[in-house]
């Protein structure tokens, strides 16, 4: 496959997602920016953020992971259920009661505007550099199979990337993503389907020999009993529900699409749709990862030695790529086998899925930041007027986006997947914290050490975590590190109480 073909493929895509923003940006406000005017049909908004929450570090990353972890991934999966469950009986309902824009003004009404303030900081930290894992996946395979090909840099290749995003989103912003959304999951969802088609159909296998194949390796096992290793069923489970409730609903990003629906009835709705069908995508994409190994296996591109990240670099398939990046070799496998080794037409619907995925996380992403940073911080209400402010703001998000995922390229060395999880649990548990501690309790705080809590407990929980296999037996930290950084955010409050109550 040529460059100029896949050049075309994302230009024809690209176009289709300016007419989706030119026709749902007529007439825009803040208000249409930042909640769509509530008039968000629930079951798009369902189907949207199914690729949302996936992603492209779903589509490269998890199929990659098959050749280390298996599917244990999927115990992560179904903690995600439980999540869901408390997001759309507990957060939503509380959300709309409150009849909130940005979420974080619940901190606000709770705590005081200290607490406020940290609680959108920390999300748009966190968000930030979520945003960046995602989007430098993407940069990087368009850079090493397209852009490097006529000597452009990689810096370049982020920028188009960013500016393509940054265009169709800058005017209706949540009602322009609600519609790509819906339309970037739909081509995700087939690209992984037909990849899975493609695959089959080299190995020659019916659908029964696919199924049969999957299930007779090693790759199939989901469930991991041992208590030590990070992806322990328990720890999994657990942060699985963890990671839902503050990737979800403690995320401006996810949340302004569900207020964005009609009404609170509608927004229950969408989640428990989408939890339930996250299941069964997830589980696609394991099984597409299998493929993917089977075929590497048979065809003999591939000596498998995960233990050995370094070692992996210098065997087998990788001998071909091992001057991409320093990245975990485990996210080149999918890309390289659709774009070198299947037909053409895998590599391009390859394409279409990865920038599908990406985008349907980073243009929400995008969108999230500028609402939280022009309510939480500069106090715009919903319907302001100050629309030039809102444009640079939103270019400015763009910028630094730019200049995190230019700096991600230097220092990440591990699976995508993994480092997003860990990062979550660093950023997002004084969050879990916050929302815990006003949810279950109904003491104040002293509200002008918030931040002295929300900064110290991510920093004791990475000693601990550094330490935990000579200070626990062997114990190592997996996901569950975000509720061990909640449950510290939670002390520290405690200790931070005062004797009045809330009304």
């Amino acid at each position: 496959m040529t460059p100029g073909i896949l050049i075309l493929t994302i230009s024809l895509y690209f176009l289709i997602l300016v007419i989706i923003s030119w026709i749902t940006s007529r007439n825009a406000s803040s208000y249409t920016f930042f909640l769509g005017n509530r008039q968000s049909p629930w079951f798009v908004v369902a189907f949207g953020m199914i690729g949302a929450s996936l992603s492209g570090v779903t589509f490269i990353s998890i199929p990659g992971e098959v050749g280390s972890s298996n599917f244990s991934y999927m115990q992560i999966v179904f903690g995600y259920l439980v999540g869901y469950f408390i997001i759309a009986n507990v957060l939503i309902p509380l959300y709309y009661k409150l009849n909130l824009t940005s979420i974080y003004v619940y901190l606000r009404k709770r705590f005081g505007i200290v607490s406020y303030r940290t609680g959108a900081f920390f999300f748009l930290v966190s968000r930030v550099i979520g945003a960046s894992f995602r989007l430098f996946l993407v940069a990087m395979v368009l850079d090493k199979f397209v852009f490097s090909v006529w000597g452009l840099p990689f810096w370049l290749t982020v920028a188009i990337t960013i500016i393509f995003i940054w265009i169709y989103s800058f005017r209706a912003g949540i009602k322009t993503i609600v519609w790509t959304d819906t339309l970037q999951t739909l081509f995700m969802l087939l690209a992984v389907v037909l990849s899975i088609v493609f695959i089959a159909h080299q190995l020659d296998f019916s659908l029964g020999d696919m199924v049969r194949s999957i299930n007779d390796s090693r790759y199939s096992q989901i469930f991991v009993w041992d208590w030590k290793p990070g992806n322990n069923f328990f720890k999994h489970f657990l942060s699985g529900a963890f990671i839902s409730i503050v990737m979800t609903g403690l995320d401006q990003d996810m949340m302004q699409k569900n207020l964005s629906c009609r009404n609170i009835r509608e927004a229950r709705k969408n989640i428990y749709w989408m939890s339930s069908s996250l299941v069964l995508v997830n589980f696609l994409f394991l099984s597409l990862g299998a493929l993917l190994y089977i075929y590497a296996n048979a065809e003999n591109l591939i000596v498998e030695n995960f233990s050995d990240p370094d070692a992996s670099c210098k065997i087998g398939l990788f001998n071909e790529i091992i001057s991409l990046y320093d990245c975990h070799p485990t996210d080149q496998l999918y890309p390289y086998l659709a774009l070198t080794r299947l037909p053409a037409v895998a590599g391009t619907v390859f394409i279409i899925g990865l920038v599908a995925a990406a985008y349907s996380s980073a243009d929400s992403a995008l969108t999230a930041l500028t609402t939280s940073f022009c309510i939480d911080f500069l106090g715009f209400s919903e319907d302001d007027t100050r629309i030039k402010q809102r444009y640079l703001i939103h270019v400015g998000f763009s910028l630094l986006l730019f200049v995190v995922i230019i700096s991600f390229r230097l220092l990440n060395n591990d699976s995508v997947i993994n480092s997003l999880f860990t990062m979550a649990g660093y950023t997002y548990g004084p969050l879990l914290g916050l929302y815990t501690y006003g949810l279950f309790t109904r003491k104040k705080v002293r509200d002008r050490w918030v931040p002295v809590v929300a900064v110290l407990s991510p920093v004791i929980c990475y000693i601990i975590s550094s330490h935990s296999q000579r200070w626990f037996g062997g114990y190592t930290f997996g996901f569950e590190l975000l509720i061990l950084n909640g449950a510290l955010s939670f002390l520290g409050l405690t200790i931070l109480q005062q004797g009045n109550k809330t009304k």
